[in-house]
């Protein structure tokens, strides 16, 4: 199983294609609560499930004012057609070339597969890894550990900083 990056270390920077024309960087983000889940691959059943609960929960998210970012090793133009597909309303992030190097550097990537571990971190407004989670491959992790750790940030005042902007991206 994977060693995914400790509470309370500095969230490394990444920036990634979210659409084949636009990038989008961790640090664009910052100044509120940032869900980042890593999953193996599109279009594949637990991943779909995944995504598509938590494109459910979105308003949840957004009450702690938190921004939701899926990642994985796929491609921009895969992201495109498998947002669109489920009806995607966060942005897929594509950790494809080098292939998995966010994932790497975050301590989820499955060398033996070539992709990343089904992985959850909420990082603060400032930054830093608040709450992170391994999942079993074949296990959807659910929301209830994202939720808990939005809610300890609010209790904690590191959630939302900057009040009244808006940073939500709609997928590719």
């Amino acid at each position: 199983m994977a060693e995914p990056l400790a509470q309370g270390t500095v969230a490394p920077d990444f920036s990634l294609l979210v659409a084949p024309d636009r990038t989008m960087s961790l640090s664009d983000l910052r100044g509120r609560p940032i869900i980042l889940v890593f999953y193996p691959a599109d279009w594949s059943p637990v991943c779909g499930d995944q995504v598509t609960l938590y494109n459910e929960m979105k308003e949840e998210f957004d009450r702690f004012g938190a921004q939701l970012v899926g990642l994985s090793v796929d491609g921009a133009w895969c992201h495109r057609a498998f947002a669109r597909d489920r009806k995607l309303y966060f942005p897929l992030l594509a950790d494809f070339e080098p292939k998995g190097d966010v994932a790497k550097r975050y301590g989820v990537y499955r060398w033996s597969e070539g992709v990343s571990e089904r992985a959850l971190f909420v990082i603060d407004s400032e930054g830093k890894v608040a709450w992170s989670y391994v999942s079993p491959l074949d296990v959807n992790p659910g929301a209830d550990g994202i939720l808990e750790a939005l809610e300890e940030l609010e209790r904690s005042g590191q959630g939302q900083t900057t009040q009244g902007e808006e940073h939500a991206h709609p997928a590719g």
